[in-house]
């Protein structure tokens, strides 16, 4: 049973129809009381026809979960439906050889449960290499990024501050796990370098990380928990960037 008032994730499950029939009319008899999220709802089920539409097929795909709709909706729910639907065309273009690396959910497999955060490696070749979908927040945003985060995860750890060695929050992304809903920060020097700061649950069994490091081909993470999540900064294994993460979290 879903509690009151729907979570985000609830919400998007009842577009998607994924909830049963009791937790559906829970949460329709909330929308009638709140027309302005219900006019949200409404766009979201739009967007969702209009990508289902795009991809035909392609979502029934089970080895396609970069294709998931409401993956590509939360990223996206700024943008206008005509953009979305091209975002999704792009994602299907690329073909799954090149994307379907990346996936949240790819920490539920056996191999990846021992290597600490393969979704925030992911993440960042996807948005800061790949440059897959525009960001759900910009900083010419109204508005501040630590708020825009604080919004999503509340208490989590602030931010780390980079802006002495040059890096600054640009933007942001909404993502999604079998956890829960998790979110990535990007920096970027005037260089043009960028590293990205992950956070998401550590899940209903509690798996916090101690504080560490691994690379992964050409990115290096260093990873901790803390506040009831667990988190992670990526930076490219040979950029400078890398130390300068190390200092600034006491690696």
């Amino acid at each position: 049973m879903i509690s009151m008032p729907p979570s985000i994730n609830d919400l998007h499950a009842y577009v998607d129809h994924q909830l049963n029939d009791a937790d559906r009319r829970l949460v329709e008899t909330y929308l009638v009381a709140n027309p302005q999220m219900a006019g949200q709802v409404r766009a979201w089920q739009q967007d969702a026809q209009q990508l289902r539409a795009a991809l035909g097929g392609a979502l029934q795909q089970p080895d396609n979960p970069a294709l998931d709709p409401t993956l590509i909706r939360q990223r996206s729910q700024r943008q206008s439906r005509r953009h979305l639907a091209s975002a999704a065309m792009l994602l299907l273009a690329l073909g799954v050889g090149g994307l379907s690396g990346w996936q949240a959910r790819q920490m539920s497999l056996p191999l990846a449960s021992t290597l600490p955060m393969t979704d925030a490696l992911q993440a960042y070749r996807l948005f800061a290499q790949l440059g897959i979908l525009p960001a759900d927040y910009k900083v010419s945003d109204e508005g501040n990024i630590q708020g825009w985060l604080d919004h999503y995860f509340a208490q989590a750890n602030r931010l780390p501050d980079l802006a002495s060695s040059g890096f600054r929050p640009v933007s942001g992304r909404l993502l999604s796990t079998d956890q829960g809903p998790a979110a990535m920060v990007m920096y970027q020097d005037q260089g043009g370098r960028k590293i990205s700061f992950y956070i998401r649950p550590p899940g209903p069994r509690n798996n916090l990380l101690p504080k560490g490091s691994r690379s992964d081909g050409e990115l290096q993470a260093q990873y901790w928990s803390g506040a009831g999540y667990n988190y992670a900064m990526v930076s490219e294994a040979r950029d400078p960037a890398t130390r300068i993460i190390e200092q600034t979290l006491n690696f």
